[in-house]
């Protein structure tokens, strides 16, 4: 199976306005001409991405922490009449330095650049990350990157944000080279919800790991979603009446293996559905893969690539004495899934942002 992801171009989508944090109106003093928003490494980047303001981070899962970076920037870039850019980092730095524990990755590049085009940036600047990039030190980052590369005007990074060998590079030391330079520097403070959680991409991770999608979507600012391509499986759903999107996610996905209510966009379209990830244990408990039955769909998906988007963890995962008992539950899992699903009224802005319909 291959996640859209993984690497790639972004898939085109509408501006939507979306109000964040900062309020800001995505089309707000950007004139109807501007360029469409553009997903670039460090060396392909446009005239009209360079002299910007930065919002500089790893962004995965572009939670409301990560929000508040990016707004920053926004808010300074359409003040000043300068593009508004986001600054990234792929692969992950945890997958670099122990690769041996490869990170749950909440936001596959292009679905960050989808996030950061919803927010209303301008562009995404993917920056490869290494050994050898991590070891440069902050001075040479600054003038490499971010003055000769960007050009920039403006930054602005998180608290905690740290760059440069041995994570030398701090805050200050950013706002001293920027000094230097001619750029300035906001240091947007550490995120808290309304209930005194601080957020973080691990906290995001834990929730999902937990099968607790509310509070998930509440540190995220949007319901967390995925994008894959339908596979083959073993067709054993068409023939208890279930037909199943089978989608093979990568290991390192910790999702709380059972049964979801779920939101499934195929082509532009969103559905109602019910899916299953796991190993379904009364068959062959074999490789997780997410099985996701779409209410009222016919057509062939195997090949397409799909969004899906889980609501509600209805379920564990269980083992069935036999088909008919197991059937009987799916009965249930599909009643229960539509009544809920019916009912939702939970989309936030950025949800609506993100999606077609």
């Amino acid at each position: 199976m291959t996640l859209s992801g993984a690497e790639g171009t972004v898939t085109p989508r509408r501006r939507a306005t979306y109000h964040g944090h900062g309020g800001i109106p995505r089309r707000q003093q950007i004139p109807e001409t501007m360029p469409p928003f553009q997903f670039v490494d460090r060396h392909s980047v446009s005239p009209f991405l360079r002299g910007g303001a930065v919002a500089i981070g790893n962004f995965d899962g572009v939670h409301r922490g990560h929000q508040a970076v990016l707004e920053a920037a926004l808010a300074v870039a359409r003040q000043r009449g300068l593009p508004a850019v986001g600054v990234t980092f792929e692969p992950h730095p945890r997958d670099v330095f122990r690769p041996e524990h490869p990170v749950f990755r909440l936001t596959p590049a292009p679905v960050k650049a989808r996030l950061v085009e919803a927010i209303g940036l301008d562009g995404l600047v993917s920056i490869p990350f290494s050994a050898a990039f991590a070891a440069q030190s902050p001075e040479e980052f600054v003038e490499r990157v971010l003055v000769d590369e960007l050009d920039i005007r403006h930054v602005v990074v998180g608290w905690n944000f740290h760059f440069g060998q041995g994570r030398h590079g701090t805050p200050q030391k950013l706002r001293e080279l920027g000094e230097r330079h001619g750029f300035s520097v906001d240091v947007i403070a550490p995120f808290e919800t309304e209930d005194g959680y601080t957020v973080s991409s691990s906290e995001v991770r834990d929730r999902l790991a937990e099968g607790v999608l509310a509070e998930a979507a509440g540190l995220l600012g949007w319901h967390w979603f995925f994008e894959g391509t339908v596979v083959d499986g073993d067709k054993r759903g068409r023939t208890i009446g279930f037909p199943t999107a089978n989608i093979r996610l990568p290991s390192q996905v910790r999702l709380c293996e059972g049964v979801y209510a779920v939101f499934a966009e195929i082509d532009g379209v969103r559905h109602a559905g019910v899916a299953s990830w796991g190993r379904r244990p009364t068959f062959d408990n074999g490789a997780p893969v997410f099985e996701t039955f779409v209410f009222d769909f016919s057509g062939d998906l195997y090949g397409k690539t799909i969004t899906v988007m889980p609501i509600a963890y209805l379920r564990p995962e269980l083992k069935f004495d036999g088909v008919a008992a197991l059937i009987e539950q799916m009965n249930h899992d599909a009643e229960e899934g539509r009544a809920l699903l019916a009912a939702f009224d939970g989309f936030t802005p950025l949800d609506r942002a993100l999606w077609r319909s």
